[in-house]
């Protein structure tokens, strides 16, 4: 079996720190390179067994449609612009060995 490294290459990459003022210039930036992405709101209305109205907190979310369908960007996430000009979220830990910023 051969073995392979990945070539060098450069891409662009925003973290999200998770607010919904934060959301919305990374959904902006998709939205002009011609990728499709929205933000889901953290809390939803659900009852209890009585009829009470309770909230529940939920993570902040950008929804991004890939290559290989959509995908969640939580808060701390970065997300990819790849080579083709395809939107993708990543993980920081994974991003953080992967790339490192070019000087």
């Amino acid at each position: 079996m051969t073995i392979y490294r990945s070539k060098p290459v450069e891409i662009e990459a925003r973290q999200w720190e998770g607010t919904p003022e934060a959301a919305t210039p990374i959904i902006n930036w998709i939205l002009e390179h011609g990728g499709t992405a929205r933000w889901h709101e953290a809390t939803e209305t659900v009852y209890d067994g009585e009829g009470e109205v309770l909230r529940v907190e939920l993570p902040e979310i950008i929804y991004i449609d890939t290559l290989e369908g959509t995908m969640a960007a939580k808060p701390g996430d970065w997300i990819i612009r790849g080579l083709e000009g395809e939107f993708y979220p990543c993980v920081d830990s994974v991003f953080r060995r992967k790339y490192e910023p070019v000087t």
